[in-house]
């Protein structure tokens, strides 16, 4: 990377990293809390398939740079899943079009470093007022919080908390999409999201 590269770099990213570093630490200790609840693992992926994936427009261009960097035989599998994806949104009719991430290669993602927000966040309850944390999708498919799910009432159990002897109780965390890209974030690092909505919009 050239100087004039790491000028473009800097002047695009720096603030919006230094956000990502806060986000990373925090979202490090939600998960830690929750470590007995949590049952994320590398190839697992449920996360990326199925979603909208909502994304800002430093969020996408921060992805792209990641992209930008990637073997061609990586980018090549990318470009074929987006087709594929672009095709599906082509002949969908119904309200909520849901898909794959294109970025996921092999059941991994590989732009990690460069991951969306939404990406950081999920698995972790999140946080609704006057009622029981939300728990993440992927709980109904045996990963985070399951083994703490009451199956009839689609809660969770602090029962079965205390049954299995875990020490931390399940917590929701205010951590929602429109919560982490809030402006007092943009305010705090001096940076601006930009426009959002769904990643695939952004590919077309």
């Amino acid at each position: 990377m050239d100087n004039t590269e790491n000028n473009e770099y800097d002047e695009l990213f720096f603030n919006y990293e230094s956000y990502l570093l806060f986000l990373n630490q925090k979202l490090t200790k939600f998960f830690d809390n929750q470590k007995e609840y949590i049952f994320c693992k590398k190839g697992c992926a449920k996360c990326c398939k199925n979603a909208e994936f909502p994304f800002s427009l430093i969020e996408i261009q921060y992805a792209l740079y990641g992209f930008s960097l990637l073997p061609d035989d990586t980018k090549n599998i990318i470009e074929e899943n987006l087709a594929k994806v672009l095709e599906q949104k082509k002949n969908f009719t119904g309200e909520k079009f849901l898909y794959t991430c294109p970025y996921l290669v092999n059941d991994v993602c590989s732009i990690y470093k460069y991951r969306g927000i939404i990406c950081r966040s999920f698995g972790l309850a999140n946080a609704v007022p006057d009622s029981s944390p939300r728990v993440p999708f992927c709980c109904f498919e045996g990963q985070n919080y399951s083994n703490v799910l009451d199956e009839k009432t689609g809660q969770l159990s602090s029962e079965k908390v205390k049954k299995l002897g875990l020490k931390a109780n399940p917590v929701g965390y205010n951590v929602s999409y429109e919560v982490l890209t809030g402006k007092k974030f943009e305010q705090t690092f001096g940076f601006s999201f930009g426009e959002k909505k769904p990643m695939i919009e952004w590919l077309e």
